[in-house]
């Protein structure tokens, strides 16, 4: 199932398990999920974390599209539209995985939420330049990060406030 985000091209597609006595077997990507977006991949990476790690902010814009697949753990995955005020806010679960398509022009980062580590493989479309790095970062809390709407909601308590990777969920 694809779902879309308030942010262009942010898009999620649940990856199907396929049990049986032997555990599970999915598909983690295909080039023919056009519903996706799927650019031609060049390079995956491995990024586990200790929970509550953050590991934010940067953007790509070099036209990378990152595909952040959790497979343990779970993570808060965020990216922030620095033009419009827009962020969106997904869970990557290893318990339910999903593909989630991150263009890298928005600024994107996650936090690891769950209490034990997240394991996360990620597909890009570049090749990483160790000489020339696509890659502008700024600080995990940096202020300027100010959504005016979380996944489209403008009535957020969290709306026109620093981004807060601490605040507590809904209850």
């Amino acid at each position: 199932m694809l779902k879309e985000y308030p942010l262009e091209g942010v898009r999620s597609k649940e990856v199907t398990l396929i049990p049986d006595e032997r555990g599970f077997f999915a598909e983690a990507l295909r080039h023919d999920w056009n519903d996706l977006g799927i650019e031609d991949i060049v390079q995956a990476n491995l990024s586990f974390s200790y929970p509550g790690m953050i590991r934010a902010w940067h953007r790509h814009l070099r036209g990378q599209i990152d595909y952040f697949l959790v497979l343990k753990g779970a993570s808060k995955i965020c990216a922030y539209d620095d033009k419009t005020g827009k962020l969106v806010e997904i869970i990557g679960s290893g318990a339910k995985p999903m593909l989630i398509r991150m263009p890298g022009h928005y600024y994107h980062g996650f936090k690891a939420i769950s209490n034990e580590p997240s394991l996360m493989v990620y597909f890009v479309n570049r090749l990483y330049d160790y000489k020339s790095p696509d890659e502008e970062r700024i600080a995990w809390n940096d202020p300027m990060i100010k959504p005016l709407e979380i996944n489209g909601n403008k009535n957020d308590p969290r709306v026109n406030q620093p981004w807060d990777w601490f605040y507590p969920p809904y209850k």
